[in-house]
This record gives structure tokens, sequence and C-alpha cells, in this order.
């Protein structure tokens, strides 16, 4: 696997005319120049786990950015554990408070703030799902190694043999982790060329961006959720009573 590029690099890249990206607690904050305008990045990155106190941070910091009314563009940037398993996050309602950074970020978009997640690292679970998966799209970088759940969870949830399930996974890229499979389920939209400038290619990426979620058709296109497209088609015809 190709070494994961820190973040001092992908922000150096990003932001060749300098930035005010700061990481505090393993949250990233701030913004940059980018084609004139500005971008704000919020995220998380050194394999920090997402906590109560670290979603609430970063769901302010998206609504302050929505609150200035100018359409900035997002970037989230991960490199994160899980979210933390911890009692207290639990008994404080952690699940309340990644579902609120994920609608935060459904929200900025849905405001004209277009949404970019940029996975560099690890992600996986709920605090994937609350941030690289709530962007309108999800790039990624080489190194990178995103999973919903692995194999080994999995196996607990389902009680399927373990074995067994690393063997669906040879062939079915929705059943394993990585970020090979995640490209191919439609869920990261592209992969970036580290050895390019970042900030041309995030350009690139924002003045291309899809109308809504096309994760489903890019995974049909891809191979890896060859029907999830037509069954979703289905949900929503039935649903408005077509």
């Amino acid at each position: 696997m190709p070494a994961k590029m820190p973040l001092d690099r992908i922000l150096a890249s990003l932001f060749p005319a300098g930035h005010s990206v700061r990481v505090t607690d393993g949250l990233i904050t701030g913004e940059g120049p980018l084609d004139g305008t500005r971008l704000v990045v919020v995220g998380i990155d050194g394999d920090t786990a997402l906590g109560v106190e670290g979603a609430l941070a970063l769901s302010r910091a998206v609504l302050d950015a929505v609150k200035t009314g100018d359409k900035a563009p997002i970037l989230v940037a991960v490199d994160s554990d899980s979210q933390r398993m911890s009692r207290r996050d639990e008994l404080l309602g952690l699940y309340e408070c990644l579902a609120h950074l994920a609608k935060s970020l459904l929200l900025a978009d849905r405001l004209g703030h277009p949404t970019v997640g940029l996975i560099y690292g690890h992600s996986a679970a709920g605090a994937f799902i609350a941030t690289a998966l709530a962007t309108r799209v999800l790039a990624a970088l080489p190194g990178a190694s995103p999973s919903v759940m692995d194999l080994p969870s999995v196996a607990r949830v389902t009680k399927l043999p373990l074995d067994k399930l690393e063997a669906m996974a040879a062939s079915t890229p929705v059943f394993a982790p990585g970020l090979d499979n995640m490209v191919a389920t439609g869920a990261v939209h592209a992969v970036l060329d580290p050895e390019q400038p970042l900030d041309a290619q995030l350009s690139a990426l924002l003045a291309d961006l899809p109308a809504g979620d096309t994760r489903d058709r890019l995974g049909r296109e891809r191979g890896g959720r060859p029907m999830a497209q037509a069954i979703a088609e289905r949900v929503v015809s039935q649903a408005r009573g077509g």
C-alpha cells in the first residue's frame, strides 16, 4: 500500500499561497484561498476517534460557514479512527451528534456550499459516515484505508464465519474494506494524484460536481454495486405511487 500523504503536504499543495488551517486535538478547521475564493476546511487528523465534543465542534464550524452566506465550498479532510467507543460518549448521545454533523454537511451543500470529502488516511464506521460520506462527492489519496466495517466486525454482526466473508470480499467489493473497493462501489468518486498540484485537481472536481448523489450509478458502472441504482429507483417510484 502507498504511504499516507501527511496533512501538512496536502495543505501546502492545496494552498501554495498560504492558509489558516489548524489542527487542535485532532480536529481540522480553517480556510485558504482557491481560485479567487475561500475554501473552508474541516475534518479529522491523526487517526483520531470522533467523540461528542469533536462532532459538535465540526458541526459548529460547518454551520458558521453557512451563516456567512458566501456559499464557499467546504472540504472535509479525513484521517480518523472510528467513532469514540466510550460509555460516556454513548450516554451523551454520540449517535445524535454524529447525525447532527452529517446533517450539517448536507444542509450546507443544499444551501449552496459544495461539499467535497478527502480521505487521506484511515476512517471507519460512524466517523466515516458522518464526515467523508456526508459530502456530495468523496475523493481520496493513495494510501487511504476507508471502511464502513471491518470483516471481523461484520462476522460478529452477521454470525457468518470470517473465512466465508473473506471469500465473498474477494469477488464482491461491497463486502470488503479498502480504497479499491470503495472506488468500485462508487463511494469514492475519484482518486487524486499526490504528485500533481492538489489545488488544480480540487478545482476541477468542484467545477464538475454532479447535481446530486451519483454513488449508486457509479457503483453500477464500475461493477461494485450492480443492483443498487435499479433498486433505489424502484423504491422511489413505488413511494411516489408509480
